[in-house]
């Protein structure tokens, strides 16, 4: 086993790379030993691999300096990898999955940034709650913070702490916790049956308080979660993609390169900048980003993840995108939050130029034109989101077209869209491809996920079962030869 696993590493250094390649032959003895994997299954010809293969390189190399390291893998399900894609119900690329012990955990749902996956794993290794031992611990800990720390002071190990514990387990991905029982701890910190939130000290400003304190000692499970995510941003909280989900739309976010480490006072003087505006429209949230956080929406908006810019841009309640244009200043952020506030900015949709014609047996979609054909409120619609290098999606066309033909002119629509160059609306989630969603006329809101069979018969049963009208096919006629 032992020699199998240094192979890997021997591979790996050879190579250059921190990533563990294994293969059906090595996938057991790869994984032994350690704790806690990320194993990536991809395909080399896939382009969503292709662009998540740098970031999960920086990824790896940053997690095996962490005490204990955390082991990156990835397996080619196209060549020697193929019966454990299959063994793990692989279906798209990449797909990603957390093992413990060897063994398969959990599904991977985090970040696809070298960040974000850094960030993701590390609350994933270990307990969900570190124990503080002194004081002193306490004290490295909040020094070294670069996110709010949530720390529960308990004088038992009932009621209060066993729920928080409940909710660090629950929301280990979003935030980092710690507790204790330290009696010496509790009376120097001046807290005891309580939760507080302690913000990293380059967030400090004159006007937020450096901490939060929660001191019901009934505090329920829900009630600490609730706590945690309506006071960790404080007036300007820095949004990553692993808690993107807790800052409340309408939402303005500034990107800029936010480096805590090495580069404090520029980092704090962008955030003081938007805090100015922050203060001035309450019913709004205000964020700040690392481009590095998001290189590949930097690169959706047109925009350099490494240049010294700083962007904004602004999410309504429906999680519309909203760009500011002009050059990034107090003056010109205010503006731009007040016509965004008053509903006169147009949302940016990323969109290939509408088709000229588009009377083939399936609509081509685009970001323009989604609302006009998908949602459509007098027509169901089965809509495909695929990408131009995806071997599925090659394999569906012939399929999909006879799908097409046969629903021609009647009021189903089946439809299509490149998701690689247009964008599609926050319901109509998009993790793999090819995806299928079902749009029903009279709840477009609400789209189901096509997870049928992909043989045309599969498709016309599940349209007719599902459809709002009754859907007659023409019989074909046989030939005189078939007779």
């Amino acid at each position: 086993m032992m020699k199998g696993v240094v192979f890997l590493l021997l591979v790996g250094a050879a190579l250059g790379s921190d990533v563990l390649e294994l293969s059906d032959d090595t996938f057991k003895d790869g994984l032994a030993g350690k704790d806690i994997v990320l194993v990536e299954f991809y395909a080399p010809w896939c382009g969503h691999c292709k662009r998540l293969a740098p970031e999960y390189e920086k990824a790896a190399t940053e997690l095996l300096k962490n005490d204990p390291p955390i082991a990156l893998a990835k397996v080619d399900c196209v060549a020697d990898g193929k019966d454990s894609c299959s063994k793990y119900g692989v279906s798209g690329y990449p797909t990603l999955k957390i093992f413990r012990d060897g063994e398969f955990s959990q599904e991977y749902d985090g970040p696809r940034e070298a960040a974000g996956i850094v960030s993701f794993m590390k609350k994933n290794a270990g307990p969900s709650s570190v124990e503080l031992k002194d004081n002193d611990h306490l004290e490295k800990k909040l020094a070294s913070a670069e996110e709010v720390v949530v720390v529960g002071f308990f004088s038992s190990n009932e009621g209060l702490k066993a729920n928080f514990m409940k909710a660090a387990d629950k929301q280990r991905n979003d935030f980092m916790f710690s507790h204790t029982t330290d009696e010496a701890v509790m009376e120097k910190r001046g807290h005891k049956d309580a939760v507080v939130i302690f913000r990293p000290k380059h967030m400090h400003a004159k006007f937020e308080d450096a901490s939060v304190v929660l001191s019901d000692a009934d505090a329920s499970v829900d009630d600490i979660v609730d706590f945690v995510k309506k006071n960790e941003a404080g007036l300007v909280g820095q949004i990553k993609p692993t808690t993107d989900e807790n800052y409340k739309r309408p939402l303005v976010i500034a990107f800029y390169q936010v480096d805590w480490k090495k580069n404090l006072k520029g980092s704090r003087y962008w955030r003081n900048r938007v805090a100015r505006v922050a203060k001035k429209h309450p019913a709004v949230t205000f964020a700040i980003a690392a481009k590095s956080d998001y290189g590949n929406k930097m690169s959706d908006w047109g925009w350099k993840a490494d240049d010294d810019t700083v962007h904004a841009v602004a999410y309504d309640e429906k999680k519309q995108t909203y760009k500011m244009t002009e050059k990034f200043s107090v003056d010109n952020l205010e503006a731009f939050v007040t016509e965004f506030e008053g509903g006169k900015l147009k949302p940016y949709i990323k969109s290939e130029p509408v088709p000229e014609e588009n009377d083939g047996p399936v609509k081509i979609v685009t970001g323009e034109t989604f609302n006009d054909i998908v949602k459509d409120p007098t027509k169901d619609v089965l809509i495909e989101f695929y990408a131009p290098w995806c071997g599925h999606c090659k394999k569906l066309v012939p399929v999909y077209d006879e799908v097409g033909e046969k629903f021609k002119g009647s009021n189903v629509v089946i439809a299509k869209m490149d998701a690689t160059l247009n964008d599609a609306p926050p319901e109509f989630k998009v993790s793999g491809f090819p995806t299928m969603y079902w749009a029903p006329k009279d709840n477009k809101e609400n789209p189901v996920k096509y997870q049928g069979g992909r043989e045309v018969s599969d498709f016309v049963e599940y349209i007719k079962k599902h459809a709002t009208d009754p859907v007659d096919l023409p019989v074909k006629k046989k030939k005189k030869s078939e007779l």
